[in-house]
């Protein structure tokens, strides 16, 4: 068995050579909060080691972050540096690849006026809104991973003291991410190929629909007439593969904007900008959400759904087997980069311009005439559980089985 050390080891691994995938001469960026300034010790040594030529790092920390939504005037919330958007902008156009450490409390912001927190999103929101695009057009190689913090780990595990916590924690990412194998990037190799041939077979059906049956949930979602499943492994505009995010268990691709209608409940939490939303529902019609029910958080899901029009639509429908090496945990992890691949789930908010064919190469405008949604947000909410049925409907009509109970039926 491996050590915690080893493990690390190798997990650091698959961010740099599977995730990000950096390349000869290349620049790295690295976002990460300083509690997790060791396990970037270690990210920068494996970069420069794979041959990057730079690793630049951007900081944040809860405990500022906090303070700054306590005590800040409102105004502060109402603007973003344009030195800091214009800096991500420059180094994309300049090829850098970007790794994002995330480690944050699901609850940071609990108590904090929604109204700052919705004005903060959208304001960073449109100030990134250049650096989004080419994050979900291809454009640059990107990938996202977790590292814990005790208050986190406290959330998974409540039953266990701080360090324990922490530790089990660790070893549940090391787990979904398969860091712990004795191969890892091999099995990421193995694993990708296990997803593309779902997206293969769904891509070779061309359904029309897809039509949703579980408890709380009746929901038909119409897909675009050059839609595209995608699976794990993206390739950036240069040709170079990269994994967006690890763990990763789904396949997806964009609904049609005006395509959705029905109703759908979420099977766990949604940890949004610091706050938990949970027992939610929402109903559409026509793509649009018509109504939306929450037993907690509902003034957060309702700032969410408020940021702008795009975000009253959806962007992204994602397949995830029931059983999966996070959903066997039985583990609610707090954290959409997990809960998203333990479960089907669907997106409020912009839509991949990489899932319409030829997408990467349309304009605005043209993305939005395919069906495509625009929106600043894109957030994934989860909606699986062994008790869903999904069928694909053809253009004809006809239905074929894609999930029973909850796994691939093919």
């Amino acid at each position: 068995m491996s050590t915690f050390n080893e493990n690390l080891e190798k997990y650091a691994s698959l961010a740099i050579e599977v995730g990000a995938n950096v390349q000869q001469g290349q620049t790295l960026v690295i976002s990460a909060p300083i509690s997790a300034i060791d396990f970037v010790r270690m990210l920068t040594k494996k970069a420069y080691e794979k041959g990057a030529a730079n690793v630049l790092h951007e900081w944040s920390d809860d405990v500022l972050t906090r303070t700054k939504f306590e005590l800040a005037p409102d105004e502060t919330f109402e603007t973003y540096p344009k030195y800091l958007a214009k800096h991500r902008i420059d180094l994309a156009e300049n090829d850098a690849a970007f790794l994002f450490v995330l480690s944050s409390n699901p609850d940071l912001l609990n108590g904090i006026d929604p109204k700052r927190i919705q004005t903060n999103s959208k304001t960073v929101s449109t100030a990134l809104a250049t650096f989004t695009k080419y994050e979900m057009s291809d454009k640059i190689s990107w990938s996202i991973v977790s590292v814990p913090n005790e208050a986190w780990a406290k959330k998974v595990f409540p039953e266990l003291d701080g360090e324990k916590a922490v530790h089990a924690l660790w070893d549940a990412i090391f787990n979904a991410t398969r860091a712990n194998l004795s191969e890892p990037v091999n099995a990421w190799k193995e694993h990708i190929d296990t997803l593309e041939s779902k997206a293969t077979y769904l891509n070779e059906q061309k359904f029309k629909a897809l039509h949703y049956q579980a408890d709380g949930t009746d929901l038909t979602i119409e897909l675009p007439e050059k839609h595209i499943w995608i699976s794990a492994e993206s390739i950036n505009e240069k040709g170079t593969p990269f994994v967006a995010n690890i763990p990763t268990e789904e396949v997806f691709t964009a609904p049609l904007k005006t395509g959705v209608n029905g109703t759908v409940s979420a099977t766990k939490p949604l940890s949004y900008s610091g706050n938990l939303i949970e027992n939610f529902s929402l109903t559409f019609k026509d793509g649009k959400i018509v109504d939306y029910q929450a037993e907690k958080g509902y003034d957060t899901l309702k700032h969410l759904i408020e940021t702008d029009e795009g975000s009253h639509f959806t962007g992204e429908v994602a397949l995830v087997p029931h059983h999966s090496p996070i959903s066997d945990t039985d583990l609610i992890f707090f954290e959409t980069l997990f809960d998203e691949n333990a479960s089907n789930h669907i997106a409020i908010g912009k839509g991949y311009a990489f899932c319409l064919e030829g997408g990467k190469e349309m304009s605005e405008e043209e993305l939005k005439e395919n069906g495509l949604n625009d929106s600043l947000t894109h957030v994934d909410f989860m909606i699986g559980s062994d008790k869903m049925n999904i069928d694909g409907i053809l253009p004809d009509g006809t239905r074929k089985p894609i999930f029973r109970k909850g796994n691939w039926a093919f």
